[in-house]
């Protein structure tokens, strides 16, 4: 056995170890798992435990602030559903019981001697995608050649929620390389969808989307540079917001590309509720985490005027994006756009106008260079290192994709100037042609979750990563095997196109959330958040609960 893998063995049987220690039963849980697993945890906890962790973060917050429960009573509920949903869907990287109660104790300690929270997260369990920066504890981004590398120190963002008043008790699984919008590793292996144990759960984030989806967490942080927050977010029904890059710190968190600033990712914050991104972005602003970081907008979390006015002189004006022009969504997702579209159009104060994709296949060929410059150079040493073998859908992205190469000194400045071209005609065609253009309505992927192994499409997500546009994800409806039937004598434009075709069957897709995503501009974030929150009470979104099975 090779040192990485005896660092793994290691690294598994903590994992192991720390699962043992809540005390759950797991007796009721089937041998065989099949479809919809999002109702097997009720069966598992007490009514206590059921309503503490279907409850909101807003709602939580409320109670433990008046004192009617305690961070320790509500960490132990997330404790035993991580398990739970760890069991069921393997979404859970490192469980962390002993530092959770330990804090727990602390915050309820500080409340009976202050009788007041001790920050705006005062006793909330919040869960983190597993390489941000936890002291002591490894962040392997999905290599094995990293397993059981500990982190030196907290990272930021995690210090601004600990500081606030979380409650650290779970670390969620991500893919190799953090390069899939699938959530599979040699590490912890396959993560699966809740809401149908075919589908992928999303990637990189998809520890955290297949948590939620369970009710195990109530608010968590994921990270984004291609749809690693938003892919998640739409494949298990839930919201998830990508900022403009530079707002949220990432110092100490770990990826084997760190350093490469071809293309930036962002940290985010992923929920059941939409209220938990508003409130996830205020409490880190708030920190002003720019005083430590100087890569970082001087910027708070600003509040934003009323987007939709009925009486006022200009309306909202939402751009609808139905297709990329790559690859044509598919039914559900269609459907999904126009039952919103048509509730848009009889909104006072909306005014819904077309917008035409522009050169997406560009900007694809541009991406490919930028998260691979080169040429999976790095990726493969670090495979060789640890002994483990590519995975497929990583290994697409950092070397087999026919737009990947490795570039040279000159070739790499030709590609940014073709990214900040890129960015600046965008932005020429957005202002020639909608100059009153609020907001764009769009596909968040071509389909509902994919079967396993599927997904290899990035382009609705990642086109707004080389624009540095915010995006947030957002839950409309299910797939409907009556209302989605395959599109018959459809011919492919290409490959991928051909891929999604071929593998679209709403029978095995069954139960499937449908979502759809909202964009702005650049820094243009919270005009973003405050349009979907008016959106979401005016037309009543989600139209279908998309969360319990």
């Amino acid at each position: 056995m090779t040192q990485a893998q005896e660092s793994l063995a290691r690294f598994q049987a903590r994992r192991e170890e720390a699962l043992s220690k809540v005390d759950v039963d797991l007796s009721r849980i089937p041998e065989k798992l099949s479809g919809n697993v999002t109702d097997i945890p009720r069966q598992c906890l007490s009514q206590e435990d059921i309503g503490i962790t279907e409850s909101s973060a807003q709602s939580l917050l409320a109670s433990l602030a008046q004192g009617t429960l305690t961070a320790t009573a509500v960490t132990k509920a997330f404790l035993r559903r991580a398990v739970i949903a760890q069991k069921l869907v393997n979404c859970v990287h490192e469980l962390l019981p002993e530092r959770a109660l330990a804090r727990a104790k602390e915050l309820d300690e500080y409340f009976a001697k202050h009788k007041k929270p001790i920050g705006p997260l005062h006793g909330l369990p919040v869960s983190v995608k597993a390489h941000m920066g936890v002291k002591g504890c490894d962040t392997s981004s999905g290599f094995v050649a990293w397993a059981g590398r500990p982190s030196p120190d907290d990272a930021e963002l995690l210090k601004i929620l600990i500081a606030a008043g979380a409650v650290e008790y779970v670390r969620t699984t991500e893919p190799q390389a953090l390069l899939m919008l699938e959530t599979k590793s040699n590490v912890t292996g396959e993560t699966v969808n809740p809401h149908n144990i075919a589908l992928t759960p999303g990637g990189s984030s998809g520890g955290e989307s297949a948590l939620q989806a369970l009710y195990g967490s109530p608010l968590g942080i994921g990270t984004d540079m291609g749809g690693s927050i938003r892919s998640p977010a739409s494949n298990c029904g839930l919201y998830g917001f990508k900022p403009t890059t530079h707002r949220i710190p990432l110092t100490g968190w770990t990826a084997y590309n760190i350093g490469v600033e071809t293309i930036w990712g962002t940290a985010g914050p992923l929920c059941p509720t939409f209220e938990g991104i508003d409130l996830m972005m205020k409490v880190i602003l708030d920190a002003e985490p720019w005083r430590k970081d100087p890569s970082l907008h001087q910027m708070h979390w600003r509040e934003h005027a009323q987007c939709i006015n009925p009486k006022g002189e200009k309306k909202f004006r939402v751009g609808v994006m139905w297709d990329d022009g790559i690859v044509k969504p598919l039914p559900p997702v269609t459907r999904a756009l126009h039952e919103v579209v048509a509730k848009l159009k009889l909104v006072p104060g909306v005014e819904v106008v077309e917008w035409k994709p522009f050169h997406h296949d560009e900007a694809m060929e541009i991406l490919a260079g930028l998260y691979s410059p080169d040429g999976g150079k790095s990726y493969e040493a670090l495979l060789q290192e640890g002994g483990e073998s590519a995975l497929q859908l990583a290994n697409w992205v950092a070397k087999e994709s026919p737009a990947v190469k490795a570039h040279d000194l000159p070739a790499l400045w030709n590609l940014l100037k073709r990214r900040e071209a890129y960015r600046f005609n965008y932005l020429t065609e957005w202002n020639k042609l909608e100059p009153d253009m609020d907001v764009i309505l769009c596909p968040a992927h071509p389909n509902v979750a994919p079967v396993l192994s599927t997904s290899r499409y990035w382009g609705y997500t990642s086109i707004w990563n080389i624009l540095d546009y915010p995006a947030i994800v957002f839950p409309v409806t299910r797939i409907n095997a009556q209302l989605d039937t395959k599109e018959t004598g459809y011919t492919p434009r290409n490959d991928d196109d051909a891929l999604y075709q071929d593998n679209y069957d709403p029978v095995i897709q069954a139960s499937a959330p449908v979502c759809l995503q909202l964009v702005g501009k650049k820094m243009q974030d919270e005009m973003v958040v405050q349009a979907m929150k008016e959106i979401k009470d005016a037309i009543g979104l989600p139209f279908v609960n998309c969360l319990n099975g």
